[in-house]
């Protein structure tokens, strides 16, 4: 036999190393997701859940049925995603692909929100949430024990509690086990410990704002900042940009179009509070008032009030706040005042002219992919709740502020409540 020449072998066609369809590269992967991000969303959240769910199972099997399953169940079919869309397009904007990373952290701020709104429940108590019954009645109720019962009520709340730091802790392992690239860990990480620490501080203002005799508008604001503006909306974009390796003045630009959303959110979602029908809500209209929450439609009713020495609205107001036996009758009193003093509309303007700020400042965003700014800008006119904001590159001249306006714009825009 002769030897192997060279033409017998050079241009062969090379043995396919698999079988089947190429695997996905980075991009593909990553413009399937921004198809529909919440459904990606979904799915890694429920492999993780899954995960999360059988390792309870194996520590005891009534603590998995009654408290880990019924966090992934929480977690799985409530909210809109907004926090991981928010940190998915920031990502996207910013120009980075890490697709798995991102959807992990998005998982671990809806992780996160459940911690939250499981023991804001508790701390409230609301009866329902997301037009079921809050957690704490369905630990209660489950048992056998009548929610209204003082061993219902105690089993339920303790119960809750520990329910919101399992959903911590399983945020804080989604978080911890996410490959990241290590330019971009400790950043991502050092944004995380950021956001838990305000969310719990935001909470705690709250608190105290309801035995402190009605906040002012100053203190108000400060907690609807770190409840809602940096924990809800700036703090997921700050991890979206972070994970692409933004610059600083793309991030800036960001996170302080964010911020503004995320003050109008708050100020939107206080009018809800009094003015929002319950169908759509899926909480009861009224309880910030039975609360007595210092929230800044009340501060602004009564610096209204003050102003024009309108006793009956302050009578009224004093003696309904922080009631929680206040009847219809009572809700409608303050509807009526929140409405004759100008609270409502000075209100709702404030949140208007926050949404146009916040589209402005993010067009200054300008070496960011185009389209998923506008998805972005999309997702921050939804959370704002504005009517309409101002699109990239427009210029338009602002509005005059109300009187008291500067406080709220000075709070957001230094990066941090003041």
């Amino acid at each position: 036999m002769g030897r192997l020449q060279p033409a017998d072998h050079a241009f062969a066609d090379p043995v396919p190393p698999h079988v089947g369809p190429p695997e996905p590269g980075p991009l593909q992967e990553a413009r399937a997701v921004d198809e529909d991000v919440v459904a990606a969303v979904q799915r890694t959240a429920e492999s993780v859940l899954a995960e999360c769910v059988a390792e309870a199972a194996l520590h005891d099997p009534e603590f998995s049925e009654a408290v880990a399953h019924r966090v992934a169940d929480f977690t799985l079919r409530g909210g809109k995603r907004v926090r991981p869309r928010l940190l998915w397009w920031a990502m996207r904007a910013c120009g980075a692909v890490e697709t798995r990373a991102a959807l992990r952290l998005g998982v671990g701020l809806e992780l996160i929100q459940t911690c939250a709104l499981i023991q804001d429940d508790v701390m409230d108590r609301s009866r329902t949430r997301r037009g079921r019954p809050a957690v704490h009645i369905a630990l209660a109720e489950q048992t056998g024990l009548a929610a209204d019962s003082a061993a219902g009520a105690a089993f339920g709340a303790s119960a809750a509690i520990l329910a919101g730091d399992l959903a911590l802790v399983w945020a804080d392992d989604t978080v911890t086990e996410t490959l990241l690239p290590s330019a971009r860990r400790r950043q991502v990480r050092a944004l995380w410990r950021a956001m838990r620490s305000e969310m719990v501080a935001g909470q705690y203002l709250d608190l105290r704002g309801q035995i402190g005799g009605g906040a002012s508008a100053a203190r108000a604001l400060r907690t609807a900042c770190l409840k809602s503006a940096l924990y809800s909306v700036e703090r997921p974009v700050a991890l979206g940009a972070a994970l692409a390796g933004a610059d600083e003045w793309t991030t800036d630009a960001l996170c302080s179009a964010s911020r503004y959303a995320g003050l109008a959110f708050q100020l939107r979602d206080d009018l809800l509070g009094v003015f929002g029908d319950p169908t759509v809500t899926g909480k009861p209209s009224g309880e910030d008032i039975r609360e007595g929450k210092s929230t800044y439609l009340l501060a602004t009713a009564r610096t209204c009030a003050d102003a024009a020495d309108d006793r009956r609205a302050l009578a009224v107001l004093d003696r309904a706040v922080g009631n929680p036996d206040l009847d219809e009758g009572g809700l409608a009193e303050v509807r009526a005042v929140l409405e004759s003093t100008g609270a409502r509309a000075l209100v709702e303007e404030k949140a208007e002219r926050l949404g146009e700020r916040a589209a402005r400042r993010l067009a200054q965003a300008v070496d960011v992919d185009a389209h998923a700014r506008d998805r972005l800008l999309g997702l921050l006119q939804a959370v704002a709740g504005a009517r309409a904001a101002a699109p990239p590159g427009s210029r338009g001249a602002p509005r005059e502020p109300h009187p008291g306006a500067a406080d709220t714009l000075t709070m957001v825009e230094g990066g941090r409540p003041q």
